[in-house]
């Protein structure tokens, strides 16, 4: 199982680093043009504060982007919420149908290991892989408050952090088990379930009617407006995240067991 995961995880290194390293720069370069429109944006939070659903979706009607928390809070927490729920499906989604879809696993499923070990050290790559991403943005935004001599919001920072990777644990989780359903590749099905949750928590809080059912999405918890702002995550939200995440990781290993595997 150990070479199975060294194997992965050296397989997956370029898309992780793309992907950390090119969310991670642009969150960086967001943080460090505050400086150069920091006269400009009392003008322009008074302005964005005031267009009624468009600021309630992105939470400029709660915090003002004339200062730098709020400015993250607004900007680079949208940039990393639908990057990172992005690059989970992506890893997640295609880690186990494409050993049938590559024909890789002509050799992988012939040697003296289950197959509950090779999900196991698919799943334990796809973790190791979604921390290290989180923890490399971490320091780029950490560098950029840094760089302007700015106070980070440490708390606040740490929570969104965490809520962000747990958000991106139960999207993985999601799309492992969609992997583990199909020998074909489902990359592009993670991608647009990542794209729905989205869209599905923009429109859960400009329409009332959906307000009360916000918490379904993995986007509910991890919104960094309001966890700038200081407001209460339902609590009901991070328990149904939880339970998707072992529920859907569950299924992946009951339906790869009894599946039968194309040549």
């Amino acid at each position: 199982m150990k070479h199975i995961l060294y194997r992965e995880l050296k397989l997956n290194l370029k898309t992780f680093l793309i992907w950390s390293l090119s969310v991670g720069a642009i969150g960086l370069i967001c943080i460090l043009l505050y400086q150069s429109m920091e006269g400009d944006m009392k003008d322009m939070a008074d302005m964005f504060s005031n267009m009624g659903a468009f600021s309630d979706a992105f939470g400029m009607s709660t915090l003002s982007i004339a200062t730098l928390s709020g400015y993250f809070a607004t900007e680079v927490g949208t940039v990393h919420g639908l990057g990172s729920g992005m690059f989970s499906a992506i890893l997640a989604a295609d880690i186990i149908s494409k050993e049938e879809d590559k024909h890789s696993g002509e050799f992988l499923f012939t040697l003296p290991v289950s197959r509950s070990k090779v999900l196991t050290a698919k799943g334990i790559c796809v973790a190791i892989m979604l921390v290290l991403f989180t923890v490399i943005c971490a320091i780029f935004y950490v560098s950029g408050f840094w760089y302007l001599g700015e106070e980070l919001p440490t708390s606040e920072f740490v929570t969104f952090m965490l809520r962000q990777l747990l958000m991106n644990i139960e999207i993985a989780a999601i799309c492992f088990a969609i992997s583990a359903f199909s020998g074909k590749s489902k990359m592009g099905m993670g991608l647009g379930i990542t794209l729905f949750f989205y869209v599905y928590d923009l429109m859960g809080r400009v329409v009332p009617d959906l307000k009360d059912y916000l918490f379904i999405g993995p986007y509910s918890y991890a919104n960094a407006s309001e966890i700038f702002s200081g407001i209460e995550v339902s609590a009901s939200a991070l328990i149904l995240a939880i339970c998707v995440s072992v529920c859907a990781t569950i299924c992946a290993y009951v339906i790869f067991g009894k599946r039968d595997l194309a040549s």
